[in-house]
């Protein structure tokens, strides 16, 4: 398949690439550090440094769609919500008249969403028929989800990908925790009690590659683990695996006040499930957390 991907040099779209190279697919790569994608997706990569190089004869079976500038990063000024806006939904919707425009439009879209679509919801299951959350990471993914399902119109397959919390060797969110949990200086986030529906980079993208091959397939799927977690045991089984002690809590006040809106990405939570995944048989390598999070820091 020939296949453009955006966000195509981030942590996942690293690994995907990678996977995608082997099983010999053609790839362009979508970056605004064009220099840098040859070294981090691999020399056989076109690259694109604008959409407007993809012209109405520009042929392309697959869009996978994963830009969109990290969220908790830096605070949510109103400059920065913007341009987390988008980055998101602005790209989104530019894809979208770029394949209006093409003489033949791709097959598939799997486009970027993130389980912040649900908002803070406790302890309820959530199935990706449950509800929208009201905060700003939540009607981001809902605006973000929009944008990609305009392309139906086009009589393109859209899947929205709900990404969980990714776990890689690589970088990411294991990463900045390993750091501090490596000195001794874990801690567990607020009470400690919200989930962290978390997936292992190999299930994330093995689950894309499902997506993308499978024809029958459409709609918002959840790419997290059947075993989410709450932080405290998060916490616990990386403390346990790095062989450190857990002694400490950030408190909730303390997050608030140094993070502002952003701190609801650490204390708040969602018990999200892959329940569509689950039913078309998706077969999960890493499923349980201590295992997941024991392959990838001995791998690192």
């Amino acid at each position: 398949m020939n296949i453009l991907i955006t966000g195509g040099t981030g942590l996942i779209g690293r690994h995907l690439c990678r996977i995608l190279l082997a099983e010999g697919h053609q790839l362009t790569v979508l970056s605004r550090q064009p220099e840098t994608v040859a070294k981090r997706c691999g020399a056989a990569v076109k690259v694109w440094s604008s959409l407007a190089s993809w012209t109405p004869e520009v042929v392309f079976d697959a869009v996978i769609n994963l830009a969109g500038e990290p969220i908790a990063d830096k605070n949510w000024s109103t400059a920065r919500k913007k341009s987390l806006w988008d980055s998101r939904i602005g790209l989104t919707e530019e894809l979208v008249r770029r394949m209006a425009a093409a003489e033949r439009k791709p097959q598939v879209l799997l486009s970027g969403s993130a389980i912040g679509y649900y908002g803070d919801q406790g302890d309820v299951d959530l199935s990706e028929t449950a509800a929208p959350g009201n905060d700003f990471a939540a009607k981001l993914c809902v605006a973000w989800e929009a944008a990609a399902l305009a392309a139906e119109a086009l009589n393109v397959r859209v899947c929205l990908v709900r990404t969980g919390l990714v776990l890689s060797a690589d970088g990411g969110l294991l990463a900045k925790l390993t750091l501090p949990f490596k000195f001794g200086l874990g801690a567990t986030m607020g009470n400690g009690q919200q989930f962290m529906s978390w997936i292992h980079i190999d299930d994330y993208c093995a689950m894309l590659l499902t997506l993308l091959h499978q024809a029958n397939l459409q709609g918002a799927y959840n790419l997290t683990s059947p075993q989410p977690a709450r932080n405290a045991e998060f916490s616990r089984a990386l403390a346990d695996t790095l062989h450190r002690p857990l002694l400490f809590s950030a408190p909730a006040f303390a997050l608030k006040i140094a993070l502002g809106e952003r701190a609801n990405l650490l204390l708040g939570g969602q018990r999200v499930l892959p329940s569509r995944m689950l039913k078309v048989g998706f077969n999960f390598v890493h499923a349980e957390l201590k295992d997941a999070l024991h392959v990838l820091l001995s791998r690192h």
